[in-house]
């Protein structure tokens, strides 16, 4: 039987298992991946994390949810060990569910990019002066306090005033919290949306946001459907012969949640 608790070491919380058997008591700290050798992971169907995931731990378990959330809650209630997906979207579900933390350490390191068409490079200039500002004035990091918070949910969407141009269309998959989700206003907000409103606003030009499946996104780009997209779109050498992407605007990756709640779970 396998117990989680919350033990301090070195001053840090960390995540134990303890498994007990008979008169004795085996302790395994869990503060990064290589302690999760032979977990059951919970991820989400039809990603590649699994794959990931097995890449990194070869004798890794897994089991299968309808969505991301669904896999961190099969954490929270101790059906599985760890949950495996994008670092910014487990530090959202954390942040709103005490007892469950991100390893610091991840699985993949990727790079965020938002993509324009091959041949729209004054949309990707604009999209890189825009975001090289933000980090410059401190914009950048006071947007990841509130779109990213420790504990909490994300603030609400600041007010961002429009341009009255030409239309810019923005296709995300708004089902990426905190980067492209809908509020409780059913308005799209997050990180990325209003990245994509400081965009437009620069260009003097109003914002039109398209909604779409993930896999949708770079079709859609391609087609001319809209003129640039993102939602935690990593950005890969593949990709890039297809779209232009612009600089990083987010170090991600895939990483694992765990339980690291005082009650334990038996497993």
């Amino acid at each position: 039987m396998l117990s989680l608790h919350r033990s301090i070491m070195l001053g840090a919380a960390l995540l134990a298992i303890t498994v007990a058997t008979g008169c004795s008591t085996e302790r395994k700290t869990i503060e990064k991946l290589t302690d999760l050798a032979g977990a059951e992971f919970a991820v989400p169907t039809g990603t590649v994390a699994d794959q990931l995931v097995q890449s990194v731990i070869s004798d890794a378990k897994f089991q299968y949810y309808n969505s991301v959330l669904d896999s961190a809650m099969a954490v929270k209630a101790g059906r599985a060990d760890a949950a495996a997906y994008d670092e910014p979207i487990l530090r959202n579900i954390a942040a709103r569910n005490p007892g469950l933390i991100v390893l610091p350490d991840r699985i993949t390191i990727d790079e965020y990019g938002f993509a324009v068409r091959l041949d729209d490079a004054d949309l990707k200039a604009a999209i890189d002066a825009e975001v090289g500002e933000l980090r410059a004035n401190g914009g950048y990091d006071e947007m990841l306090s509130r779109w990213l918070p420790d504990v909490g949910e994300p603030a609400a969407m600041p007010e961002i005033p429009e341009g009255s141009g030409e239309v810019l269309r923005f296709g995300t998959a708004a089902v990426t919290e905190p980067f492209s989700f809908y509020d409780g206003e059913r308005e799209v907000v997050g990180f990325d949306i209003e990245i994509a409103r400081r965009v437009a606003a620069r260009l003097g030009r109003r914002l039109e946001i398209v909604d779409m499946e993930f896999g949708s996104m770079i079709p859609a780009l391609i087609a001319g459907k809209v003129d640039f997209i993102g939602a935690c779109i990593t950005i890969t050498e593949e990709r890039a012969k297809s779209v232009l992407f612009s600089n990083s605007y987010y170090t991600g990756g895939i990483s694992a949640l765990v339980r690291g709640s005082a009650d334990g779970a038996e497993m």
